[in-house]
């Protein structure tokens, strides 16, 4: 945890922030695999974490928008779970390290929301993503499920963002924490692969690591052959030398923050020469992105200019044709980059995701629905306190490739008869992540090998 301050000032400024009402944040519960006491790892709701900093199941905050006073409810261990579990804090002692005096049960917490039901004041909850969330809005407000979102308080959710979105300097340290880690576990994975292994070795390391650190993988590891695939959690192929390997892995602290990066390294000693021209292509991308990294900007322009970029190359390697600035317009770079160039992150890898991406990553401007642009994540100005990733791709999906040769679709951009050469060539990228700071930005961690040079010098550790 922080200092309980930090605590104590974010819930000030979030009762300031909202009309009137009260302010509830509904803690995580466990979340059984198969049976009721053999749980996934317990990882606590992040805005619950931002505001009262506690990583403990069943627990409730509650904010009252007009007094200021917060309070936390939930429900003490008898014996019959200590002689399990060991000793624990009570919820008052937990509470008091945030800051807070005022506690009390469950049945607390219900009698006081219906005594703010009974006097009219308005209950203010964020988007609920799990369900024991949505039957707890069910038992205590009567809100259906299906209800739930459109429900949702938008002022606290804009209160949340307003804070969340620009990262204080003590989380800029805890997210260079994860981010360092994050390295870490990619270097490992550059120095360890040979022809043979298996993804799921690969991913096996990159996990420990981030366990022997007193965290957690901040995502689910991708560690694919099949780096066409964006999000390939697969890990039964085994490594064949001539293939690349596409890493996408992060490192979560004990404290929540996350890191996010993607590497791509030949499965042999160097990249073949085709190999050499994707990924020069791709890399060229990723630096033209970070070079415009500053404040002002709209992160749509910067990806704009990527996708751009990504079809100047592939022009000329010759697979494009035509007007580079016509071609971007049409949407013909999703080709090769059908994806965002990058995303907010923070206490969630994807930060604020659930709260909306309008909202988070466009503040509340229009988004574009054609394909490739529609999936990029954060299109808004820049702003000093912002942490993104840059992650530009290059991939070759067969059935994309199938689709719109079909359809005889952008075909005054795209040269097929190339694409068809490229089926079986996967997918690249580099992935980064950066703060953006007063007069530019900074990269957060120690430097990842990224150029083809520096790959391939990493590689040889590998023999």
């Amino acid at each position: 945890m922080f200092s309980k301050d930090t605590y104590i000032k974010r819930r000030e400024q979030l009762a300031k922030d909202v009309d009137k009402g009260l302010l509830l944040f509904i803690g995580n519960t466990e979340s059984p695999m198969n049976y009721a006491d053999n749980t996934y790892r317990f990882r606590q709701d992040s805005s619950f974490l931002y505001f009262f900093g506690l990583n403990h199941p069943d627990l409730v905050g509650v904010v009252d928008a007009e007094s200021g006073e917060s309070s936390i409810y939930g429900d003490d261990y008898t014996i019959d779970h200590i002689v399990w579990m060991g000793n624990q804090p009570t919820i008052a002692e937990r509470s008091k390290t945030c800051g807070i005096e005022k506690t009390g049960t469950t049945a607390d917490l219900i009698a006081t929301l219906e005594a703010a039901k009974t006097n009219g004041r308005p209950i203010h909850f964020l988007p609920v993503y799990r369900g024991e969330s949505k039957v707890k809005l069910l038992e205590w407000l009567n809100i259906q499920p299906s209800e739930i979102q459109k429900k949702a308080s938008l002022e606290l959710i804009l209160a949340v963002i307003k804070q969340r979105n620009y990262k204080s300097a003590e989380e800029v340290v805890e997210i260079e924490k994860a981010v360092n880690t994050t390295v870490e576990m990619h270097l490992a994975a550059m120095r360890m692969a040979r022809p043979g292994m298996t993804e799921a070795q690969i991913a096996a390391e990159v996990e420990r690591i981030a366990l022997a650190k007193n965290g957690a993988i901040s995502f689910p590891v991708i560690a694919t052959i099949n780096g066409q695939t964006l999000h390939n959690h697969y890990h039964g192929n085994t490594l064949e030398d001539g293939k690349l390997f596409l890493l996408d892995a992060g490192a979560e602290t004990s404290m929540g923050y996350a890191g996010d990066m993607s590497s791509t390294f030949p499965v042999g000693k160097t990249f073949t020469s085709r190999q050499k021209d994707i990924y020069q292509v791709a890399l060229n991308s990723h630096e033209k992105a970070i070079s415009m990294l500053k404040p002002g900007i709209a992160f749509k322009e910067i990806y704009l200019e990527s996708a751009r970029e990504v079809m100047h190359g592939m022009k000329d390697l010759g697979f494009v044709k035509g007007n580079i600035d016509d071609a971007v317009a049409m949407g013909a770079h999703a080709m090769f980059f059908p994806c965002g160039l990058g995303h907010m992150m923070g206490l969630d890898v994807h930060d604020m995701e659930d709260l909306g991406e309008q909202y988070v990553g466009y503040n509340n401007e229009t988004k574009s629905t054609q394909f490739g642009m529609k999936s990029l994540r954060l299109g808004r100005k820049l702003e000093p306190g912002f942490v993104l990733t840059i992650e530009p791709g290059i991939y070759f999906i067969p059935q994309l490739i199938d689709k719109w040769k079909n359809e005889n679709h952008l075909t005054e951009f795209l040269n097929f008869d190339k694409l068809e050469e490229y089926k079986d060539f996967g997918g690249c990228r580099n992935e980064e992540d950066f703060l953006i700071t007063e007069n530019g930005c900074r990269l957060l961690g120690k430097p990842l090998p990224k150029t083809i040079e520096d790959v391939e010098q990493e590689r040889l550790k590998a023999f």
